[in-house]
């Protein structure tokens, strides 16, 4: 079966480009957060639900690799998948794209993932629900 892969749209908005025009590095890290908010709450559940659940799923470990620069107004797609699950963490990986004119492949800019772990208010780390574990699995 074949890994659920979620696109999202995003608009470079002038606030997220420093001062040589080209989106601070920082900001795909947000990007990264949209399209993994939106993947969850369309296949998954919402963040809300589940920090209702009493939990948080903080990032533990993030990497980006950058390929080309992103610019004011561009329109980009995030493309996000879940890389690894098991029973307290989750690994979510991320292309952002670019669709060049006049070509039919979408240009890679940054690819990269993070690592979240299901830990408690308190800040104990515990086991992902199995509501939440299983739909998630299902993404694989």
């Amino acid at each position: 079966m074949a890994k659920t892969i979620h696109h999202s749209t995003i608009r470079v908005i002038y606030g997220d480009t420093d001062a040589g025009g080209v989106v601070y590095n920082a900001n795909f890290l947000r990007y990264f957060e949209i399209g993994r908010t939106e993947l969850m709450r369309e296949r998954v559940c919402s963040y809300r639900t589940i920090e209702a659940m009493g939990l948080i799923l903080p990032v533990t470990e993030c990497w980006a690799r950058y390929k080309a620069p992103a610019f004011y107004d561009d329109l980009l797609t995030v493309e996000t998948w879940v890389e690894e699950l098991d029973q307290v963490k989750c690994r979510f990986a991320y292309r952002v794209c670019r669709r060049e004119e006049g070509q039919e492949r979408l240009k890679l800019l940054v690819k990269g993932y993070t690592v979240h772990v299901a830990v408690t208010r308190q800040g104990r780390l515990t086991r992902l629900p199995a509501e939440i574990l299983d739909k998630i699995a299902l993404l694989l």
